[in-house]
């Protein structure tokens, strides 16, 4: 059966969605800000982003219930963290470590997930998490915290488990609210948790600063995320999930071609064994959820 049109527009509203998600590790070389002031200029223009895109389409900016901001409050400091921790993944060692270090957010979901729901961990699963972890401890070249590579995967592990917390949260919000009602709140509270940043006084930027975390606000998230959305109307959740697996590549082409960053041969093995184990994962997680025939 051939696709319907809607489904030709959605693959590359997806893949282009994707490609956003990608760019943000190259901002930290881009601006010369700390991790938090990135941060805090990507969610204020991305909140912005969204309050015009929803008023203009009249999405309600009402949460009932109203103890759901709680925990849009919650989320998006555990936001916050989450890209910081990415940012400075990026900033000590490199976009490629920072990507796949974070990309093995799926096994701390395998750990995390069964905690929240009370129930037992899927036992291939916690398999697959294993081999993540191999993964990661090839791209690491000597277990010393002098060394970059290693102080980059730490943080980027806390960027993964703070996105697996995130995502577990989210799923609760979601059955309740809309996508873009849920990322303009986090992005809100996430800039608000930020705010104490600027006690120090604000930092000098230039032109081009401000429209690099413009970009990176506008374009690489609230944009990103609403095509991200508007795609999967037209595909299956387990096409859209394995699109999603191809961040670490898109962002680690996008370093080679604008920064000039050549991953180590060891960083592209671990990646290569991060990334088959998130999609078998992936895959595992999309045909249990399929319905029966």
């Amino acid at each position: 059966m051939t696709e319907s049109a809607p489904d030709r527009r959605s693959l590359p509203a997806i893949h282009l969605a994707v490609l956003l998600f990608g760019f943000p590790g190259l901002f930290v070389h881009w601006v010369p800000l700390s991790p938090f002031l990135i941060v805090l200029g990507r969610v204020a223009f991305a909140s912005l982003a969204l309050a015009v895109f929803m008023a203009a389409r009249k999405v309600s900016f009402r949460m009932v219930p109203g103890r759901d901001i709680g925990l849009c409050a919650l989320c998006g400091i555990i936001l916050a963290v989450h890209w910081s921790a990415f940012f400075e993944a990026v900033r000590v060692s490199s976009v490629a470590v920072g990507l796949l270090a974070y990309a093995t957010f799926p096994a701390f979901t395998v750990f995390l997930e069964p905690l929240f729901e009370r129930k037992r961990p899927d036992a291939a699963n916690v398999l697959f998490s294993g081999i993540t972890l191999l993964g990661v401890f090839l791209v690491v070249p000597r277990f010393a915290l002098a060394d970059p590579v290693l102080l980059g995967v730490l943080w980027g592990l806390l960027s993964g488990g703070t996105f697996a917390i995130l995502a577990i949260l989210n799923r609760r919000l979601s059955r309740r609210h809309s996508s873009l009602r849920i990322a303009f709140y986090q992005d809100l509270f996430a800039g608000l948790a930020l705010l104490p940043v600027l006690l120090g006084g604000l930092p000098r930027l230039a032109a081009t600063d401000l429209a690099l975390l413009a970009v990176l606000g506008v374009f690489c998230t609230a944009v990103a995320h609403t095509l991200f959305i508007r795609g999967m109307r037209g595909v299956s959740a387990q096409t859209a999930s394995l699109i999603a697996s191809l961040e670490p590549v898109y962002g680690i082409l996008l370093a080679l071609a604008f920064l000039g960053e050549v991953p180590a041969g060891r960083t592209v093995l671990g990646g290569l064994i991060i990334l088959g184990a998130v999609l078998l994962v992936t895959l595992r997680a999309a045909n249990k959820g399929r319905p029966e025939a």
